[in-house]
């Protein structure tokens, strides 16, 4: 028992080197993520067609969520064309694969960084100019993309995406883990007490919070603004599977930087309180929509 113990360690340490585009491979195979996300998702595009003329083809842009799966809802509800917008060139080559043997049209790849494209009104103007075709979207989707953004910038982005890239008949849907958790068996708690303990972290990326200050922003006054907190399951087939998306989760080497007595107490913990009890990891995550030109819609 000894020696398998040490050698689910030895994994689960290693799992830390895995890169970010396959430790979220690993998250979207097996968590209930990505069927959540496409839930609420459909029922933003059902809010918009009840909005948009029976013939408007529904243009559509993603940021920062490369080869997320929710790709194939959009690339078969948005006919007026889908841009897909990543840092990370991988997840956008595999994209761009995929349409090429798939013969699939309208899809474009944007490679930069939406933290710098959208930072201002003059750089939204530009990207529209440049890499829009001068042509506004009626959905713009931040799946689990604002982890890479300081709160302090959030209000500045999502005017700049308000005023430049939106229409004026039109969604905005961003989605996070919740920013605050008591329940020790959720991605929220491990980032708070790990990521706390170790360096004194108090998570500020708060979606809810964000909702609530929006709808008492001038820009946002007359949008309709909803909210709502699901929970979604992970649970790997092995326990490497499992730590890499902890690393993952723990911000694990890009941000946070965790000495080697502290990643073996960070895998011992998960080995214990999850993968040896046979019990999946938690999230609850919040999503935010911002309808821009309607007075009610789903969430």
């Amino acid at each position: 028992m000894a020696k398998n113990i040490g050698k689910l360690m030895e994994e689960g340490l290693r799992a830390g080197q895995v890169d970010m585009y396959d430790e979220d491979t690993v998250w979207a195979r097996y968590s209930g993520d990505k069927a959540n996300i496409g839930r609420v998702l459909s029922r933003v595009l059902r809010t918009l067609g009840t909005g948009l003329p029976l013939k408007a083809k529904i243009r559509a842009l993603s940021l920062g969520s490369g080869s997320e799966p929710q790709f194939r809802i959009l690339a078969g509800a948005v006919e007026g064309g889908l841009y897909l917008l990543d840092i990370d060139p991988e997840p956008l080559s595999v994209i761009r694969e995929r349409c090429r043997r798939q013969e699939i049209s309208g899809v474009h790849t944007i490679r930069t960084d939406y933290t710098k494209a959208l930072a201002s009104r003059d750089t939204a103007r530009r990207l529209r100019r440049e890499k829009l075709k001068k042509r506004r979207v009626s959905l713009v989707t931040l799946h689990h993309s604002l982890y890479y953004c300081p709160t302090r910038d959030w209000p500045e982005i999502l005017t700049a995406i308000r005023r430049e890239i939106l229409s004026s008949t039109g969604a905005i849907h961003a989605v996070m883990m919740a920013a605050q958790s008591r329940n020790p068996l959720t991605t929220t708690w491990l980032y708070q007490h790990f990521a706390g303990k170790f360096f004194g972290v108090v998570n500020d990326q708060d979606l809810r919070a964000c909702g609530l200050a929006l709808s008492q922003y001038r820009p946002f006054s007359r949008d309709l603004i909803l909210k709502r907190r699901d929970r979604v399951c992970f649970q790997p087939k092995t326990f490497a599977e499992m730590m890499a998306v902890v690393w993952m989760i723990l911000l694990y080497p890009n941000v946070h930087r965790y000495s080697q007595p502290q990643r073996e107490e960070i895998c011992e913990y998960v080995l214990k309180s999850f993968w040896q009890v046979g019990r999946p990891l938690l999230q609850d995550q919040d999503h935010l929509v911002v309808y821009r030109g309607f007075k009610e819609g789903l969430i």
